[in-house]
């Protein structure tokens, strides 16, 4: 039984249009309505209208990516109980949509981070990459955090401070604009005030508080979805590790582990991103999804490749720190074995080719995806043949 492929799409207005995703090979389109207010229930007629647009296309739309927890929520303060509440009817309406996960992340104020948006890979194409000095100069000397100089080392400090210098006015502005980008799917970027502000009212929540609130909405949620055969499927951190000095508790086995035995239900569920987890040494992939099997509901199967300084950038699908051929032979048995057909999408591809004049979301560029799909289903074809 081969994977469920499909690709992230973010709505009427992505530049990536929904016959270039079924050229792709793809079967499933994975979305969200971005339009909707975080906090507000997605009613059905909007549900539909999304729906049936995927479905004039030929594709079928299954998978929600995302449908996203609020700052109160994660904070448990404010409307937290009114959005809680709205979560657990815009999972009724999309059960009876036909909607089968729901993927959502746990990150506070700020999605994925990386401080280069268009890294110029050897043969010419654009990654994402994260440089940690660079991260370390922004978060010291542009954004300004108060207290930042507590959590890195005057070593890295004094590197950051002489990497920073050596960079002219123009790097110095692109990588302030690049780590301030608000969440993907969005045109718009955080100014450095709504940060500051924004992770002043993180004050006093450190790790065990918010796996806390975590804990508290999942219980209020899972049992909603698994009355109507829903799957919750939480994304890993990205970068996996505490960011601005803000906790993240979704980057490692252990954190997975703890969830799931938290909200002991087959509702309450892993997206399983193997670039996430992969950003992390001791992170070991193929163990995880032995571990993991029976509560993982979405794969993002993607590269990463570290170095030992803690920078990273999104490797070609084959070619990065994750043995992606050992990655694909550990899902096709996991799928015999629960004889299903797991939702895949491939991530953060190359932007190269024609792409390369176009303005993208940074990594869903059309023709990287659709080589490193390509790529995939190849290495996928080939193993289905020899384990049957």
């Amino acid at each position: 039984m081969l994977m469920h492929q499909t690709m992230r799409w973010y709505g009427p207005n992505d530049v990536v249009k929904l016959s270039d995703i079924r050229q792709a090979g793809c079967a499933g389109v994975v979305t969200a309505l971005h339009h909707i207010p975080v906090g507000d229930v997605w009613t059905v007629a909007e549900i539909n209208k999304r729906k049936e647009l995927i479905e004039a296309a030929g594709m079928s739309w299954t998978v929600v990516e995302s449908l996203p927890v609020s700052e109160d929520i994660k904070k448990k303060n404010g409307q937290y109980l009114l959005h809680i509440e709205n979560y657990k009817i815009s999972l009724q309406n999309l059960a009876a949509c036909g909607i089968k996960v729901i993927t959502y992340n746990f990150m506070p104020i700020l999605d994925w981070l990386r401080t280069d948006v268009a890294y110029t890979m050897p043969d010419g194409s654009k990654a994402l990459y994260f440089n940690r000095l660079e991260f370390i100069a922004f978060d010291l000397f542009l954004l300004k955090r108060p207290g930042a100089e507590q959590e890195h080392t005057m070593e890295d400090q004094k590197a950051a401070h002489d990497l920073l210098e050596s960079m002219d006015e123009t790097a110095k502005q692109q990588l302030f604009r690049n780590l301030l980008l608000g969440l993907p799917g969005s045109d718009d970027a955080f100014t450095p005030e709504q940060v500051l502000t924004a992770l002043e009212t993180y004050s006093g929540i450190n790790a065990d508080t918010l796996r806390e609130h975590l804990v508290y909405f999942l219980r209020e949620v899972v049992p909603v979805a698994e009355a109507c055969g829903l799957k919750m499927a939480v994304h890993p951190d990205d970068p996996p590790y505490p960011v601005l000095g803000l906790p993240r508790i979704v980057s490692t086995e252990a954190d997975a582990a703890f969830l799931l035995s938290a909200v002991d239900s087959p509702a309450n569920g892993l997206c399983f991103c193997t670039g996430s987890y992969g950003a992390r040494a001791d992170n070991n992939i193929v163990a995880m999804l032995k571990r993991f099997a029976d509560r993982i509901h979405f794969l993002h199967l993607r590269n990463t490749k570290r170095d030992e300084a803690g920078n990273f950038y999104e490797a070609a699908h084959l070619e990065g720190d994750t043995d992606m051929y050992e990655v694909i032979k550990e899902v096709l048995a996991i799928q015999k074995r629960r004889n299903i057909s797991l939702p895949m999408r491939p991530d953060h591809g190359h932007q190269m080719l024609d792409d390369l004049h176009k303005k993208t979301y940074p990594g869903y560029s059309a023709i990287g995806r659709l080589k490193a799909l390509a790529e995939l289903r190849g290495v996928e074809y080939a193993l289905s043949k020899t384990m049957i």
